[in-house]
């Protein structure tokens, strides 16, 4: 048994545990602390902050950490988050012997790869388990529009990051073609992620009332969610039922791409929409793929509950390196 420190650094928080693992998974994951990015001024001071916030003086000196951007090259920075991440300096900067970086996306791969099937909530397609061998696609909703593959061969597993949350939006009806032409006039490019994120939301709520010529109520994007979510108002809610198609025909397309045999919905916009996509038109977008819409019948979707996925995940990925190697 190892306990090591999980980290998930987004745009906004950084949250920290402490977890076991063993054998190549993850055992136990501690509490989580959530410490705000904008109060800290790098990432390693955030990590000493936890390390005060869980009264230790010395922290694991190995780390399996996710990060909300590509990880590519030898300075990161984030999105929507000043810090300027260094891998080669982690070692001295954090008192680490041993670590992991993965994208944040590809955390959440991991955290499917190694979760207890209760935290696999049945979305459409066959109430199943997900596959032992082949290949599942994750898509997820949050800030971005986040996507991974995970590959299952031989009792192992491999993930994936992508960046398919970045393909071309794909219209599929004549109102979706009036939203692209008008998203053309603000965007040098409309992809997928223009329509299904957060912001997207508002992009959908701006075109879709001055489609219908009447004025932009809300501004900001928190409650306008919430009240697309609650139903209080029609405009909203028209948005976010454009926004539940477009994630069923994009978790589709993504699922052909990557020869799926299952696909899971992740994000905090994905846990947040549990009860309304199942009421959507979620699931007939999914399967209206022409000539394989017999294959995507046939095929699970779910929707990853865990309350932390990315720590989790980012710990899992650690574990799975480590075995491996």
């Amino acid at each position: 048994m190892q306990e090591i420190v999980a980290g998930d650094i987004g745009g906004t928080h950084a949250r920290f545990a402490i977890a076991q693992i063993d054998d190549g998974r993850v055992v136990h994951l501690g509490e989580a602390t959530t410490l705000r990015c904008a109060e800290h001024a790098s990432l390693a001071l955030a990590w000493e902050a936890f390390a005060r916030e869980i009264g230790r003086d010395r922290l694991p000196r190995h780390a399996g950490i996710a990060v909300a951007c590509p990880v590519q090259g030898e300075i990161l920075k984030m999105t929507n988050n000043p810090w300027i991440i260094q891998p080669a300096q982690l070692p001295q900067r954090l008192g680490l012997d041993e670590f992991v970086l993965v994208n944040d996306f590809g955390a959440v791969g991991h955290a499917v790869a190694q979760v207890d099937e209760s935290h696999m909530r049945h979305l459409c397609g066959p109430d199943r388990s997900l596959p032992r061998e082949g290949a599942v696609s994750i898509i997820g909703p949050g800030t971005g529009l986040g996507a991974a593959c995970l590959l299952r061969r031989d009792k192992r597993y491999f993930v994936m990051e992508t960046e398919g949350g970045h393909v071309d939006f794909s219209p599929l009806d004549e109102l979706e073609d009036k939203i692209l032409r008008a998203l053309r006039t603000r965007f040098r490019r409309v992809s997928a992620e223009r329509i299904v994120s957060g912001p997207g939301l508002t992009n959908l709520y701006e075109v879709i009332a001055e489609l219908q010529g009447l004025p932009v109520t809300m501004r900001d994007n928190r409650t306008l969610w919430s009240m697309a979510i609650e139903g209080r108002d029609n405009m909203a809610a028209a948005a976010l039922e454009r926004f539940c198609l477009s994630l069923g025909a994009i978790a589709g397309d993504l699922a052909l791409a990557h020869g799926a045999q299952a696909v899971v919905i992740g994000g905090g916009l994905g846990l947040r929409l549990a009860d309304r996509l199942g009421s959507s038109g979620f699931a007939e977008r999914f399967v209206a793929k022409g000539r394989f819409e017999t294959i995507m019948s046939d095929m699970p979707v779910k929707i990853i509950t865990h309350p932390q996925p990315g720590l989790f995940g980012a710990a899992a990925a650690y574990a799975e390196r480590h075995h491996r190697h």
